[in-house]
């Protein structure tokens, strides 16, 4: 899923670490947009018709249209075609090596596409209406990172992080929780924050890392579907702690779309989300609940 996967069980009795890549590579051929073999690719070349889907499939496609209406539309599945315009059209690990004048040109626009996607959950079956590309991005990610943990807890507390994407099924025995850094962005390598989780889902966006530059132009993989155009905001990375990954996903996600001002109280008027916002300019912006996982050494 072009990221690093990190997986910690709590156990005395070891689980099948070891089946993990195994897990994340089955999953990446089913839902990534990159793999031209895999089963996402065969259904956005299906556009217009009705298509059988896996259950993985189905289960992140429906999590992606669960989030589009939480969001209101601003994390939504069908931003394909807007990613490939803003040239992003291949994995970023490929995409650093290619220059802009080699990337594709494709028309973007504002997508409202996705509330026309039709789901038969019992047929196991996918609608597209034409025109509409699936990139089940982050989404993919959050679920990949929940459905490991899950699978790991079977043998104790597990933590998955697939690219900052963090699963958490509960505490560690010593009963303090997970220690878990946030990035700072400025500073590779180095910490802005600590906070001690014992369940639940933590998820950081950001502009600072997947960015390119094209016609003269830095572009991001953070679209902002109300334009087709990478994202454009005060906030440099947005982490939100949630009840599970998914809500941290896509609230992250609304964070850094709608700036610091309204992202914040985006996430104040959930009283389930904590997060912190890191800004352009390098300052830090929490949310009240921050307090509740910031660690304390009393």
């Amino acid at each position: 899923m072009g990221t690093q996967v990190t997986a910690v069980v709590d156990a005395e009795a070891l689980p099948s670490l070891d089946q993990v890549p195994l897990w994340f590579a089955g999953w990446e051929k089913t839902l990534s947009r990159f793999r031209e073999d895999g089963e996402l690719s065969r259904l956005n070349r299906t556009t217009g018709t009705r298509h059988s889907v896996s259950p993985t499939l189905l289960e992140v496609l429906q999590a992606s249209l669960a989030a589009a209406v939480v969001s209101e539309g601003l994390v939504v599945p069908t931003l394909h075609d807007a990613m490939l315009a803003e040239g992003y059209d291949r994995s970023f690990d490929e995409m650093i090596a290619v220059s802009s004048a080699d990337r594709k040109r494709v028309a973007s626009r504002p997508d409202g596409l996705w509330k026309s996607i039709e789901v038969n959950q019992v047929e196991g079956s996918v609608h597209l209406p034409l025109g509409a590309r699936l990139d089940l991005g982050g989404i993919a990610k959050g679920w990949a990172a929940d459905r490991a943990a899950r699978m790991l807890s079977a043998s104790g507390p597990a933590l998955v992080d697939a690219g900052g994407d963090i699963s958490v099924t509960g505490p560690p025995q010593d009963g303090y929780g997970w220690p878990i850094g946030v990035a700072d962005p400025y500073q590779p390598g180095k910490t802005i924050e600590l906070l001690m989780v014992e369940a639940g889902g933590i998820a950081t966006s950001g502009r600072d890392r997947r960015r390119w530059m094209q016609d003269g132009q830095w572009k991001h993989h953070i679209i902002d579907p109300r334009t087709g155009l990478s994202a454009r905001t005060d906030v440099l990375t947005a982490t939100v702690l949630a009840p599970d990954v998914l809500q941290a996903e896509v609230a992250a996600k609304v964070a850094l779309i709608l700036g610091s001002r309204e992202g914040l109280q985006w996430i104040e008027e959930r009283p389930w989300l904590a997060g912190l916002l890191v800004l352009g300019n390098g300052e830090l912006c929490p949310s009240s609940r921050l307090h509740q996982y910031q660690w304390s050494a009393v």
